[in-house]
């Protein structure tokens, strides 16, 4: 079976997915994980502020990269693809950073549109779902922008039904808002006004209330999950195809918010790499869950650990 490797680089990690294309009796094919990783590496230091990418963020990067392509060929990787959001797409020296993956990869790193994102994520996202459970809401937090993708799963081939990326994401609103350690009331608030005005955007293009079940994938959501289930070090097994319920998130959030960096970096859920960012994210998920109640749309959040990795994985079977 043919082995790949999809990469995903956004403002706030890098991640890894070494995999083999297993085919289906239907002609389709699933994805038989060899290998995930990931790393905090901040592409997105600074982007929001001053526009550029940080040499010192291109270098972590690089260095993540570097690692990546040798668990790659130590594994026969037959087939690499890396996609780069976000952050990319803001800097004025992206350049820099696309000969950079060239020169370490092998293969020069895609800015993929907001369309073709939206597909991949949305594949990797429902690929193991019940179809009868659809239509499926997929929502993005990112490091520096948040995307919400509506669409149906037939088991083998999804239909997009709307899609839209804004900016606003965990780095991106911690950087921009939540200034203080923990944040003050008034940071907490402006907080979620900022989230509300730039997320109204997206909710005014996708109908959420076309949708039956909400599905949060990437690393805010997938370590929301781990903190509300109170797990003792950071479990995929658990987390995958969790629930957090409404309450349960707003909890979450508002503990998150009202502690200091040293108590959140004790929480072994917590990637060392999120400590100073997950209140932002808990913040700009726990908005999404108001404004879906809001507007008719499913409220109990379901977390996969499948996500836009798979759909580029998937992806290279053609």
């Amino acid at each position: 079976m043919p082995r790949v490797a999809a990469i995903d680089c956004g403002t706030n990690s890098i991640r890894l997915l070494v995999a083999e294309l297993m085919p289906n009796h239907d002609g389709t094919w699933f994805v038989r994980d060899l290998h995930r990783e990931m790393r905090i590496v901040r592409l997105g230091q600074g982007v929001d502020a001053t526009g550029q990418l940080a040499p010192e963020a291109i270098e972590r990067t690089r260095q993540a990269l570097a690692a990546y392509t040798i668990a790659a060929r130590r594994k026969g990787v037959e087939r690499v693809r890396m996609v780069a959001t976000s952050a990319t797409r803001d800097a004025s020296n992206r350049e820099d950073f696309f000969r950079m993956t060239e020169q370490t990869l092998g293969v020069r790193a895609e800015v993929i549109s907001g369309e073709v994102e939206a597909r991949l994520s949305f594949t990797g996202a429902v690929a193991d779902q019940d179809p009868d459970d659809g239509p499926f809401l997929v929502v993005d937090v990112g490091g520096g922008s948040t995307e919400l993708v509506l669409g149906e799963w037939d088991g083998r081939e999804a239909k997009i039904l709307a899609a839209k990326s804004v900016d606003v994401g965990c780095v991106r609103i911690t950087e921009r808002v939540l200034r203080s350690d923990p944040p003050t009331a008034d940071e907490i608030a402006a907080g979620r006004q900022f989230a509300r005005e730039v997320l109204t955007e997206t909710f005014d293009a996708v109908d959420v209330t076309r949708a039956r079940r909400w599905i949060g994938v990437a690393g805010t959501v997938t370590t929301l999950s781990g903190v509300a289930q109170g797990l003792p070090r950071y479990d995929r097994d658990q987390i995958h195809q969790s629930t957090v319920t409404h309450a349960e998130l707003e909890r979450v959030t508002r503990d998150l918010l009202a502690q200091d960096h040293a108590t959140r970096a004790e929480n072994p859920v917590i990637h060392e790499g999120r400590v100073d960012v997950i209140g932002g994210g808990a913040l700009v998920v726990h908005t999404i869950g108001e404004m879906l109640a809001e507007r008719g749309g499913p409220v109990d959040l379901h977390v996969s650990e499948h996500d836009i990795l798979d759909g580029i994985a998937l992806s290279l079977a053609d």
